[in-house]
This record gives C-alpha cells, sequence and structure tokens, in this order.
C-alpha cells in the first residue's frame, strides 16, 4: 500500500529567528534550564522562530532528549510576551505531566493540569484560567470528551490559544505502536483553532508511515505543514540481547547482575504479575526496587518515581505504566524482561536512558511467551463488528446508556467496552454525555479492510522484533536496526552495540542466584478474592439478583496455586491447563497493561487478554509436585476453621484433573471427599473473558448440589473445601458456594490450581 509523503525537511532548513527574537529566546531557555550558559541544540531555535514569528504548524520528530519540551516551553513564555492566550498541551501521562509542570515553573511559566488525579482545584483552576493567570493548561487526550469540559470550558480556550501543543504525536496514528482512539479528536479540535494560531506536533517514536498519517491530519483543511525530523540515533546508548532459556535464568542473572549496570534505571516486564515477582526477586537478593505498574495508586506512583530520581532505588520495575515522557536525564540503563511488540515501542522504551549522561546500558531479554502476548496488543486498539453492532442497536432508542447498563448487552470485558465506545465516538456514531453514551444517529460502517490493514501492520512489527533479537552472529548493528525501523536514513553501525563491538555483559547465571530465583518461583499461593458484590444489570439477563452478595451466600477469601501471568508456577500451569476451550484460546485477564482505555492513560488500565496457544492437553491426573504444590498452599493458609471436608467441582473438560486434586488433597489431610457438584441444563454456558454481567448469567441456575452431598453437608461440622482448576471471573465459585451454603455448608473455602488474574 503506498503512504503519502510529506514534505520533510532538517532542522537546518527551517529559517533561525531574527535576532532579537533569538536574543529573547535564549533568555528563556536560560531560566527554564536553570544554566546561565545553556544554548539551543540545532534546530531548536528555528523551531520557536517557526511557531513565534511565522504562526507555522509544524510537526518535529526527534530522537528523546533532543528537547522538544523546551520548544514548546519558550515559545510560550515568547507568545505570553506578545500578549497571546494560554498554550493547550495535549499529554498522555500524567508523569510527563508533572515533570513539564516542574519544568515550566523554572522559567516562571504557570502551567496547571486538568486531570482525574486533582479534581479538587478544578474550581481553582478554571478561576484562573478566566483571570488568564496561566501561561499552559496540559490536559490528557481524554479530557477532550468529557462532556462538562467540552462544552464548558474548551470553547473559550480554543478561541483564546495562543499555542496548540500535540506531545507525544506518533499516538494519533492508528498505525503508530501506541495508537489512542481519543487523539483522533485533535484533528476536529484544529478545524475549531482560529486563523494563524500556532501547532506544534512532537515525538520521537515515529516511523515514515506514521509521520505521514499525523502530518495529514494535522494539515486538515489545506493547512500547510512542516514536517521536520532530525537523526535518531542515541550516542549514550550501548544495546544488547542477551538470550536465556527459562524465566528462572532471566531472573537469576538480573539478580546477580543488576549491581554491574551503571547507576539506576528500569527494569520493564510486559505484566502487572511479572514486575512484582522480580521486583521481590530483587529485593531478597538486597537489591533496593520497587515495583511501578498500574495497580498503584496515584501518591505511590508519584513516590516511586520521587524515589528514582533521587537515586534512592537501584531500580523501578515497571510495566508499560511508566512509559512515554519519564524523565530522568542520568537514567543510567533500561532492561526489559520481555520483549515490547515492535522495534518502535521498544526504541520508545530505551529512550529513557542515557540523555545527560554519556554510557548507558540497553539489554533485553526476550522470553518464550513474548509473542503470545503480543498477539492480544496487536488488535486491542480495533473493535469487534458484533460487539459495535450490539452497542448501536441498543443506543438506537436515543437515551444516555451507562457502561455498565451496556455490559448487559455486549459480552466483552469493561475495559474492552470503553475502548469500543471511544472509537465509535471518534467516528462520529456516539457522544458521550451526562449520564453515559449516547447514539448521534449517524450511521457506523465496521471498516474491516482498514482493521485488516493495521492487524498486518502490527503483525510485521512483531516479525521486526524478533529479527531485532536475534543472536550476536546472526543480527545486525541493533541502534541501525532500531533507526531503520523508524525509516531514519541517517542509519549506520553504531560501533557499540553487542553486534558492532562484542558483547559487554556476562552471560553467567551463578549457581547461588539460580537455586534463590528456582527458591522464589516454586513457593505457591496467591489469594482468591472472593465476589461481594452482584453485576449492575444482572436481572436484565434473566438472574434477578442486585447489590451486595447476602453473608450468608458468600465464599470466603479462597486460594489458588498462582495466576497463568505469574513467574514459575504460572508458566507450569499455563502450560498444563493449555487453552481454555473455547476456539484454542486461553484467557489471561487484568495483568497486562495498555494505554488508552481510561481517562489517564497513566492509570495503566488493565485489560483482557487472550493468547493464543496450540492444541488442548488430554485430561490426566495431577502429577506429585503438583499436589505437594496444593498441599504447600493449603499448609500456608491462615483459615479461621480448619476445613471438614473435601468437593470437587464438576469438570467437563479436565474430571480426572480436578477429582485428582481434590481426592490427593482430602487423603493429605485425611478429610472426607464428598465428590462433586452436579451439572444442571448442561453446565455452565459461555466463554472466558467477557463481562460479569453476561459470565454469572452463564453459570446461573447450571451448578446444583445433588441428595447425597446434601445428606452429608447436613451433618457436617465445619467449612468445605472447593477444588477448581480455574478460576476466571469467579462466579463459577461465587454460584456454586452459594449452593452448598444453601444445601447446609457452615462456610465453603475455594480452591483453584489457577488464576487467570
Amino acid at each position: 500500500m503506498s503512504v503519502p509523503r510529506p514534505t520533510v525537511v532538517g532542522m537546518s532548513s527551517i529559517a533561525s529567528p531574527t535576532t532579537d527574537l533569538a536574543d529573547e529566546a535564549l533568555g528563556v531557555l536560560r531560566e527554564l534550564t536553570g544554566r546561565p550558559d545553556a544554548v539551543f541544540r540545532e534546530g531548536q531555535d528555528a523551531a520557536v522562530a517557526a511557531l513565534v514569528e511565522r504562526q507555522q504548524r509544524a510537526l518535529v520528530v526527534q530522537r528523546t532528549g533532543w528537547g522538544k519540551s523546551a520548544v514548546y516551553f519558550v515559545s510560550t513564555a515568547l507568545l505570553r510576551r506578545r500578549g497571546k492566550g494560554p498554550t493547550l498541551l495535549v499529554s498522555p501521562l500524567l508523569a510527563l505531566m508533572r515533570d513539564q509542570v516542574a519544568a515550566a515553573a523554572r522559567a516562571g511559566i504557570k502551567a496547571v493540569e486538568i486531570s482525574s488525579s486533582n479534581v479538587t482545584e478544578w474550581d481553582d483552576i478554571n478561576a484562573r484560567l478566566a483571570a488568564d493567570d496561566v501561561d499552559v493548561l496540559l490536559v490528557s487526550p481524554e479530557r477532550l470528551t468529557n462532556p462538562r469540559f467540552r462544552d464548558e470550558q474548551l470553547p473559550a480556550l480554543v478561541a483564546r490559544c495562543g499555542l496548540l501543543v500535540v506531545d507525544e504525536a506518533h499516538c494519533v496514528s492508528d498505525w503508530g505502536h501506541d495508537f489512542r482512539p481519543d487523539y483522533r479528536r485533535i484533528r476536529d479540535l484544529l478545524g475549531q483553532l482560529p486563523a494563524g494560531t500556532p501547532v506544534l506536533a512532537t515525538t520521537a517514536t515515529a516511523n515514515e508511515r506514521v509521520v505521514a498519517d499525523v502530518a495529514e491530519q494535522l494539515g486538515a483543511g489545506g493547512v500547510e505543514v512542516t514536517t521536520v525530523r532530525g537523526p535518531l540515533a542515541r550516542d549514550s546508548l550501548r544495546l544488547g540481547v542477551l538470550r536465556l532459556d527459562t524465566d528462572r535464568a532471566r531472573l537469576a542473572w538480573l539478580a546477580a547482575h543488576i549491581g554491574d549496570l551503571p547507576g539506576s534505571g528500569i527494569v520493564y516486564t510486559l505484566t502487572v504479575a511479572a514486575a512484582e515477582e522480580t521486583a521481590g526477586l530483587l529485593r531478597d537478593a538486597g537489591h533496593e526496587v520497587r515495583a511501578y505498574t498500574g495497580r498503584l495508586d496515584d501518591a505511590d506512583r508519584k513516590d516511586a518515581e520521587v524515589a528514582l530520581r533521587e537515586n534512592r532505588v537501584k531500580a523501578l520495575v515497571a510495566t508499560s505504566a511508566l512509559g512515554m515522557g519519564f524523565d530522568k536525564p542520568d537514567l543510567g540503563f533500561v532492561v526489559h524482561l520481555g520483549a515490547p511488540s515492535s522495534p518502535v515501542s521498544y526504541y520508545q522504551q530505551v529512550g529513557r536512558a542515557g540523555r545527560a549522561v554519556e554510557h548507558a546500558d540497553v539489554l533485553l531479554l526476550p522470553g518464550p511467551e513474548d509473542l503470545a502476548i503480543w498477539q492480544w496488543f496487536a488488535t486491542s486498539s480495533m473493535p469487534r463488528e458484533d460487539h459495535a453492532a450490539a452497542v448501536l442497536t441498543a443506543m438506537a432508542d436515543g437515551k444516555a446508556w451507562s457502561v455498565a447498563r451496556l455490559e448487559t448487552v455486549a459480552d466483552v470485558r469493561r475495559s474492552r467496552l470503553e475502548l469500543l465506545l471511544k472509537v465509535l465516538a471518534v467516528d462520529g456514531a456516539v457522544e458521550r454525555v451526562q449520564g453515559g453514551w449516547r447514539s448521534t444517529g449517524r450511521p457506523w460502517v465496521y471498516d474491516a479492510d482498514r482493521y485488516a490493514r493495521v492487524t498486518e501492520t502490527r503483525e510485521s512489527e512483531q516479525r521486526a522484533m524478533i529479527a531485532y533479537a536475534k543472536p550476536v552472529d546472526v543480527a545486525e548493528c541493533r541502534m541501525a536496526f532500531l533507526q531503520t525501523a523508524l525509516d531514519d536514513p541517517s542509519a549506520a553501525p553504531c560501533g557499540r552495540c553487542d553486534v558492532c563491538a562484542g558483547a559487554w555483559y556476562s552471560a553467567d547465571v551463578p549457581a547461588g542466584a539460580a537455586q534463590a530465583a528456582s527458591a522464589r518461583l516454586d513457593r505457591p499461593g496467591v489469594e482468591l478474592a472472593p465476589r461481594a458484590q452482584w453485576p449492575t444489570g444482572a436481572d436484565r439477563l434473566g438472574v434477578d439478583v442486585k447489590g451486595k452478595i447476602a453473608a450468608g451466600d458468600q465464599v470466603e477469601t479462597g486460594r489458588a496455586v498462582a495466576r497463568l501471568t505469574d513467574l514459575g508456577w504460572g508458566q507450569r500451569l499455563r502450560t498444563l491447563l493449555g487453552d481454555d476451550g473455547v476456539g484454542g484460546v486461553a484467557t489471561l485477564a487484568d495483568d497486562l497493561e495498555a494505554p488508552g482505555l481510561e481517562e489517564d492513560p497513566d492509570a495503566a488500565t488493565d485489560v483482557s487478554h487472550r493468547v493464543i496457544r496450540p492444541g488442548l492437553p488430554s485430561d490426566a491426573p495431577p502429577d506429585e509436585d503438583l499436589v505437594k504444590a496444593c498441599a504447600r498452599v493449603l499448609g500456608s493458609w491462615d483459615w479461621a476453621q480448619r476445613p471438614a471436608a473435601v468437593v470437587a467441582m464438576p469438570s467437563r473438560r479436565r474430571p480426572a484433573l480436578v477429582t485428582g486434586v481434590a481426592e490427593g488433597l482430602a487423603r493429605l489431610g485425611r478429610l472426607p471427599y464428598l465428590g462433586t457438584l452436579d451439572l444442571v441444563a448442561g453446565g455452565p454456558a459461555g466463554q472466558p473473558g467477557g463481562n460479569s454481567a453476561f459470565r454469572l448469567a452463564g453459570v446461573w441456575g447450571r451448578i446444583g448440589v445433588g441428595e447425597e452431598l446434601r445428606d452429608h453437608l447436613s451433618r457436617l461440622q465445619g467449612p468445605v473445601l472447593l477444588v477448581d482448576d480455574l478460576a476466571d471471573s469467579r462466579w463459577t465459585v461465587t454460584v456454586a458456594g452459594r449452593e452448598l451454603r444453601r444445601a447446609g455448608a457452615s462456610a465453603v473455602l475455594p480452591f483453584v490450581l489457577a488464576l487467570t488474574a
């Protein structure tokens, strides 16, 4: 497919500022940096001149650390001195916003943010905006969809806007590695700007296809856009790839060698569980590290960021929640346990390192599970046609629908449903209003061709990432490879990476570190939290329940051997359990983090994840290691009362495995095994991975207690241990536990081999 090529120039091709402006801009730069000897990097002053003197629209593609933020803060100061209105800066992450607000303050620029993390400050910010006491207003792209902001504040801001800045502009393009539907609204915003309002879009991670797409959107209405690209090589980075066979080996290597890496840095993982597990193992090994994921609240995220900036920790072990915009100029290393899904995304993350130091180390430790995780990300931003049709049909009544209510018409998890609504909104089919979402009445057609092209692009990126991670003896220069992936014409061998100069890292995995890693990974046991609330809208699916689950119907806090996303036992259980029997996919829910699903992307939305897995393992009784692991979990369970008997869930897929575990635990605990519950009307229906209301409806009334089991329960003194293989939505154990409680069990203790999250 041919892509229109934008007009691309180098910074030297842009006219420099006049002498008076150059002197004034240099003074602002020195205030901004706090350095009296600071000077502009090549092209920065030219970009300032384009915005301030000529009021142009420009797309600047420059390497991380070049100083794109200096351009828009210096431009803001100069424009404000000339009587222009405040700068509106659309920025994707709260971490980025915090850095930018702090940087602006050093130059006397009054910058504020409006986001979900500072709701109590909104009235004060609005008053300051009305009094023209704000120089820069930072908002997330998702804020543009907020009805109150869109209707009450945005029109006045647009009318007065002195400069519009779109940071991380690759998010505008659905060809970009980090596409966010709400960024598409910026095209509409551009059309509302007064004539002559300068616009700056910046990114460090855009290949030619993305540059063309973003430039086209910036130029909507025939406005000329100048696209400026600089060389993307990072002379401070020393890149390498270390291939180790197992998760144990990778973790053991990190525990043994993280202290050898320069300064402080970031260890990236692909899942929340891996971040938490890795951080725990490194702390056990004596390293000062913290986990950083979307599950942290805002205060803890801020504290962790500050700890890394102040070098009070060796590393943050992070998911993509710590992504674009985190600024620590002296960051000494970035290590990836598992590869991102594209070279472009990888370049963006490793760009955190080496901004203000001569040398920084970047190392990738790919894992065999990487490809399975990528397969979800490849299509996560694209709606399913049947889900879209169900939502639009329901909303044809013209009323406002809450997300919770829409969950009863489309069997999709909430995070994916919210993403679908954003895509439909950007396409003009629905709009966000007070009370939820409403149809606009405009027709919407599923663009299968476009989604197929995006999918093809994602798959191509995955193949490129596999090529990047080739062993040293068959790979090409790592930096040149990344530059080429970003269509940088200056790509050339770097002379520093492991391909050009030989491996700079040791591949040694000390026996002691390997033993420590194995000991931690072999430690089974995680909590299984009970459901406390019936899902909203269940009654519309024929399940007449709502509100809190009655105390007499609830199960107790349970246990699982591991999460499927865990290292160690999680990986063993993924191999054992294979797919979930529905179309050859296994559901790993709420542990993979992808941006763009919530108002503040920095919240690092957890998303449902379907991983393609080949084949269905044959059902077989558990081996001795698994039974022993189950026994260790039970041995460390701090229950209020020991179970008095064991009951198994009825399994259509793995009866030998489930009953084998239940019988084995009964035998080891010298407890009576009371058999299985009954399947009613064929047993639970539906697929894993959907939303709560549909999952509950699929199991409701389909599990029963037989007469013989009921008789045993009536005479039992103590709780029942309920055994199953896998807990996804937790509604199966919730409904089964309710049936056992109503049949006479004083308490139900759920035990499963694996949790999907």
